[in-house]
């Protein structure tokens, strides 16, 4: 990384040429559809075997479980929404079944506040179409969700539990086998966002029922995604078709993509240890230079529970744009918050819901790290930041 300082991985992280060159087959010579029962499908349909196979090696999952998808928007929903209908029909033909009296069906929900508009945007589409009623658990003020809150937030009639591994805004992590085996003490689904763990946090042994990421924060291509949920839970699918991915995605898949998923899912996994030990040094030196250096900062999330690479601050007094455009003029390139939120005038709902003032929650700036940053490129952005701040903040005094 020379020249321009690029710290918005979370967006998006550059695209790893190994990823690139895994899929080129699949775009060009062996174009068949992996569905062909002849010569030209069977290429495809075997690479697409094994990509899901090397996906499931690193979420210590079953192969089985995977479901390719074109992002991590559509595995949220087909994760949150697929549960939850299928969990109703289940039911129902549970229900017919039976003699006597049946308990009703389950159609609660728990989430949080502060999840990844995916989420809350699934949920809210099952309350409003489908009639499920939801608790969101309010978080700590650094985004924490604890145990008791989760276990107060779970009724009789609950369905499931979706709460984010690791905040896309904030950067907290959240501690997803204890909160997954409370949900699962009294017979509740769990579901966990990982898209933003990924090449920074274990994806194997959390024990959610289901877990979804996105390729482009790990290296892979835009445009794909997996919905890692487990083959013995049931799955209401949301696109209908010719039956692929187990039944629960209809439509040809994209060999290409899920190619290119698989091999850098497997780079991020195998440097995962060693990045995020160094980038964490890194982070925390430009974390402490940053609140050294300018009057009225501070850290939101968690100061110790976070991704090894977030780093993320309002500016009171200040604004958050402005301080961007500044480090733009400055060589560097950072972010406000969630690339799903672009073009929202609003405050954040994820720093609002932490009890920040939404003026204050507007001078927000996030700054994600990739792995290739150097001890002297993190010195670098932290002597920009504090420069575009302090001039912005003489500005605006």
């Amino acid at each position: 990384m020379t020249g321009r300082l690029y710290l918005d991985t979370a967006a998006a992280a550059p695209v790893r040429r190994e990823a690139l060159e895994a899929a080129w087959p699949y775009l060009a010579g062996a174009f068949g559809n992996p569905s062909s029962h002849h010569e030209f499908g069977r290429g495809p349909a075997e690479a697409l075997t094994d990509a899901r196979a090397r996906v499931a090696k690193v979420l210590g999952t079953r192969a089985t479980d995977i479901t390719f998808t074109s992002g991590g928007t559509e595995a949220d929903n087909l994760a949150i929404i697929g549960m939850a209908l299928g969990a109703r029909t289940q039911s129902r033909a549970q229900a017919q079944g039976r003699a006597g009296t049946v308990a009703p069906p389950r159609r609660h929900i728990v989430t949080s506040p502060i999840e990844h508009e995916a989420v809350l945007a699934s949920v809210e589409f099952l309350t409003r179409v489908h009639g499920f009623t939801v608790t969101e658990v309010a978080p700590a003020s650094d985004g924490t969700v604890t145990p008791e809150a989760l276990t107060a937030a779970i009724r009789p009639d609950t369905v499931l539990v979706s709460l984010g591994y690791a905040n896309n805004e904030i950067g907290t992590v959240a501690d997803i086998p204890t909160l997954a085996r409370l949900a699962h003490e009294d017979g509740v689904l769990f579901h966990t966002d990982a898209v933003q763990a990924a090449g920074w946090l274990p994806l194997s042994g959390l024990g959610a029922d289901a877990l979804t990421l996105a390729g482009h924060k790990v290296g892979a291509p835009k445009g794909i995604g997996v919905a890692a949920i487990r083959a013995r839970v049931p799955v209401e699918p949301l696109i209908h078709g010719g039956g692929q991915e187990s039944g629960r995605r209809s439509g040809t898949e994209n060999v290409a993509l899920a190619v290119a998923f698989a091999t850098a899912l497997e780079l991020a996994e195998a440097e995962r240890v060693e990045a995020a030990a160094r980038v964490r040094a890194i982070r925390d030196e430009f974390i402490a230079a940053v609140l050294a250096a300018v009057p009225g900062a501070f850290l939101t999330g968690s100061p110790d529970a976070r991704t090894p690479n977030h780093a993320s601050f309002c500016f009171p007094d200040t604004s958050g744009e402005a301080v961007l455009l500044e480090l733009e003029r400055l060589g560097v390139t950072a972010s406000s918050g969630s690339a799903c939120a672009v073009g929202s005038d609003e405050a954040s709902h994820v720093l609002t819901a932490l009890g920040i003032d939404a003026e204050v929650a507007q001078t927000s700036v996030r700054f994600t790290f990739p792995a290739s940053i150097t001890d002297e490129q993190g010195r670098r952005a932290s002597e920009m930041l504090t420069t575009a701040a302090s001039r912005l903040t003489q500005r605006y005094a």
